[in-house]
């Protein structure tokens, strides 16, 4: 009997494994998932968090990238920032920019998700793929394409409104401030208009089928089911688009340098373009320190604004709905 139990004990015994083997191997489990990350991680700390360090000490220096930090300055940049006539200039056209795409975005491109997102709807694979081929596209390709549309007074669009009777003499669209802004806000708004739209398309397929059949019970019509339950449900989705899309729209460079340069008279200059202007100016000494403050409060202006619309998204979440990506939820 004993010589039995003392069998079993050490088959039992080779079986089983130390615990500290099975801790072993997850430790070096562990240290090859850390090893695939590194790559990454070092990328992301020289390319991101380091510049952005540098820019808040660069913004305290007159330096223009050029040898050592040797002029301190202190608040000397920020105190300059909020005086200069043209920063101002630049985040009052941002804000137009932001304000404006978001206004042409969100009701247009909600129109057409609704348009493709009908089950009778035949090609929508193709509409939204033609839709979503400007976001794909480079912005400065755009920019330079636009350019040759809108840039001169034999340029396409003039053509073609003159043939068509409604306009008598040519118009010079990037030669104006007002056009001018509003060619850049037009072309920023067709760039990513099939973003936005996929943003509601998501929205819309994830809303609750069992919803829309009970209203079909009920005896609502199309009109009817878009005004009472469609759009109702869209209410946190919306908040969602609306947050994506301002983001979005907040840093807009290379379309603007490629398409109007800032021009006529920065009528269109954006934060992004001064800020450049002035880090790496071709005319003069850069002014590195001037721009990292720029940078710094024009990023204080976006984090402020993001934390308002993230407030506006989880107040339309706590309020019921679907939102993009979240389980569907009952409605009673």
């Amino acid at each position: 009997m004993l010589a039995a139990n003392a069998r079993a004990a050490g088959a039992t015994a080779g079986t089983d494994r130390p615990a500290g083997t099975v801790s072993g191997r997850k430790r070096i489990r562990f240290l090859w998932a850390y090893l695939f990350i590194l790559p990454q991680l070092l990328l992301f700390v020289v390319f991101t968090v380091y510049p952005i360090v540098m820019s808040y000490v660069y913004s305290f220096f007159d330096w223009s990238g050029i040898g050592p930090l040797e002029t301190f300055v202190g608040w000397a940049n920020f105190a300059k920032l909020t005086a200069d006539p043209s920063f101002w200039n630049a985040f009052r056209n941002s804000l137009i920019y932001i304000g404006a795409t978001a206004v042409l975005l969100l009701p247009s491109s909600l129109l057409l998700a609704l348009v493709l997102n009908r089950s009778l709807f035949r090609g929508k694979v193709v509409y939204r793929t033609v839709y979503f081929l400007p976001v794909v596209t480079a912005a400065s390709t755009v920019g330079i394409l636009m350019k040759f549309i809108f840039g001169n007074e034999n340029a396409l669009v003039n053509e073609l409104l003159q043939r068509l009777g409604l306009l008598s003499t040519p118009v010079p669209w990037l030669g104006q401030a007002g056009t001018a802004m509003g060619v850049l806000i037009l072309v920023g708004s067709w760039k990513f208009f099939g973003m936005v739209m996929i943003y509601w398309l998501a929205g819309l397929q994830s809303l609750p089928g069992e919803v829309f059949e009970a209203a079909k019970i009920d005896g609502a019509r199309g009109g009817q089911t878009l005004l009472y339950v469609t759009l109702p449900l869209l209410k946190p989705v919306a908040a969602v688009v609306l947050l994506l899309t301002v983001v979005n729209s907040m840093h807009v460079f290379d379309l603007v340098k490629t398409l109007t340069g800032g021009g006529p008279f920065y009528a269109t200059e954006t934060v992004d373009l001064h800020i450049y202007d002035y880090a790496f100016n071709t005319s003069g000494f850069p002014q590195i320190g001037y721009a990292s403050s720029a940078g710094i409060v024009y990023g204080l202006a976006i984090f402020v604004i993001t934390l308002l619309l993230g407030l506006l998204v989880r107040s339309a979440g706590g309020r019921g709905g679907v939102l993009p990506g979240s389980p569907e939820r009952s409605v009673g």
